[in-house]
């Protein structure tokens, strides 16, 4: 058989870097998916890489289409990419910002979600696997991580309807809820963040490479089984409890 195909969206830095390599040591066939070429092909020189713009459905849509241009299907979806967006308290929020928290961090997963189901219920075989990247924060939020927050919350119900409309199909959705890996996304949380009582205090962080091993395991199960939610985070993390 060939090799299996994963698209790997924030594929240019981050946990998406992260994760690529390790799908393509595992001996995937890769598409890396983001908005920066340059990036991309850092991440990986011998991958698919595809400059992607995942809040735009015509660009998704591009996305998908080189892929299966170039390898005739898709087995896995990660979808990964995702931003902070805007911190403060609800009412200073800029409404043009948190659209675009929404538009990125859920839109850009539902628009990847999409195009890649199409693509595995009608291919032959039939089927494949979308893991979602949620986070902590799609359990209990930080102080005025509002926009964040809402989207993290929303992306449990994608996952869930995707879970159950991929029954018929083949189709396997789960989700990865992350707590402090180390990134450049999180370097400010290793130096000191807002706590729900106001304080500043560093939090702990853990190797990326683990959530990478995480999301091997996930995506290496048969398509009969399913880890459906998996949290990680750094064992002393101030998440338990929080709030």
């Amino acid at each position: 058989m060939s090799a299996p195909v994963a698209v790997v969206t924030g594929a240019g830095s981050g946990l998406g870097r992260v994760i690529a390599r390790a799908l393509l040591a595992d001996g995937y066939r890769v598409a890396l998916a983001g908005r920066r070429a340059g990036p991309l092909a850092e991440t990986a020189p011998d991958g698919l890489a595809v400059p992607t713009d995942v809040s735009d459905p015509d660009s998704v849509g591009e996305l998908f289409d080189r892929v299966t241009a170039t390898w005739g299907r898709v087995d896995l979806l990660v979808n990964n990419a995702g931003v902070f967006g805007p911190s403060g308290p609800p009412d200073e929020i800029p409404v043009a910002e948190w659209l675009s928290c929404v538009d990125i961090n859920l839109t850009g997963a539902f628009l990847c979600a999409r195009a890649a189901f199409g693509v595995m219920r009608r291919q032959d075989p039939r089927g494949g696997r979308i893991i979602n990247n949620g986070s902590v924060s799609a359990h209990s939020p930080r102080p005025g991580s509002i926009a964040y927050t809402a989207t993290k919350h929303a992306m449990t119900g994608l996952t869930k309807s995707l879970s159950l409309d991929g029954r018929p199909f083949g189709i396997a959705c789960g989700q990865i809820d992350i707590g402090n890996a180390a990134t450049e996304m999180t370097a400010g949380i290793a130096a000191g963040t807002r706590q729900a009582d106001g304080t500043l205090r560093p939090e702990p962080t853990f190797d990326a490479a683990h959530v990478a091993a995480a999301v091997r395991y996930m995506a290496g199960l048969p398509l009969e089984a399913n880890v459906q939610f998996l949290t990680l985070t750094a064992t002393t993390m101030p998440f338990l409890g929080r709030g």
